[in-house]
């Protein structure tokens, strides 16, 4: 499903019943496609704060390798998934440029995992997402978005970023609703899997 169809499926309304809310942050450098997937992938019509982008950003906002791009996030973006009956998984996307990163700690709190999105056309804009989440203790993994950058395999994409082999690494397309799906889902298996080891349990 493409991001036009995705955006003109039904949306659905929150359950009555549902009383159990998960958060996760969707994180990356700038252009890496952090909107994009929450809006590829969440039941609402997100909240976004993307703006035009205007000769104030230039010579402070580095549009490198994302020339055509005409909007960016000033604060976050949400976006919704009802799992079950009980519980809803929240989305926020981070916002891309430095001077926003003072958001990101905000972000953070209360978040049960993180998605790190990168962009091989500016692979080094990933370090201080990787670096921050880091910092905070948090479970995360690495998406890599097919946004036409080149295609180096994985593995050299992980040797770049430094991941261990602990950390997840795969591969998505922003603009597909089951792509972003899956890149949930990967997220997810991730915690069980942390919280199985640390409950010792097989």
């Amino acid at each position: 499903m493409d991001l036009k169809s995705s955006e003109q499926a039904t949306r659905t309304p929150l359950r009555s019943t549902a009383d159990q809310g998960l958060k996760i942050v969707i994180v990356g450098g700038f252009g890496v496609g952090k909107t994009t997937m929450v809006r590829s992938v969440s039941e609402i019509r997100p909240l976004s704060t993307e703006e035009t982008m205007t000769r104030a950003g230039v010579g402070i906002d580095d549009a490198g390798g994302v020339q055509g791009k005409s909007t960016t996030t000033v604060a976050f973006d949400f976006g919704r998934i009802s799992l079950n009956e009980q519980m809803v998984l929240y989305l926020f996307g981070a916002p891309g440029q430095e001077r926003f990163w003072f958001l990101w700690d905000r972000l953070f709190s209360g978040t049960l995992g993180a998605v790190v999105l990168v962009d091989t056309r500016r692979l080094a804009d990933s370090w201080y997402a990787i670096d921050r989440l880091e910092h905070h203790g948090m479970p995360f993994i690495v998406a890599r978005n097919h946004f036409g950058g080149p295609q180096y395999p994985l593995q050299q994409v992980r040797d770049a970023l430094s991941l261990s082999e602990d950390v997840p690494l795969i591969d998505c397309d922003a603009r597909r609703r089951d792509s972003s799906k899956d890149v949930l889902i990967a997220l997810v298996n991730h915690l069980y899997a942390l919280s199985s080891a640390r409950e010792g349990t097989p």
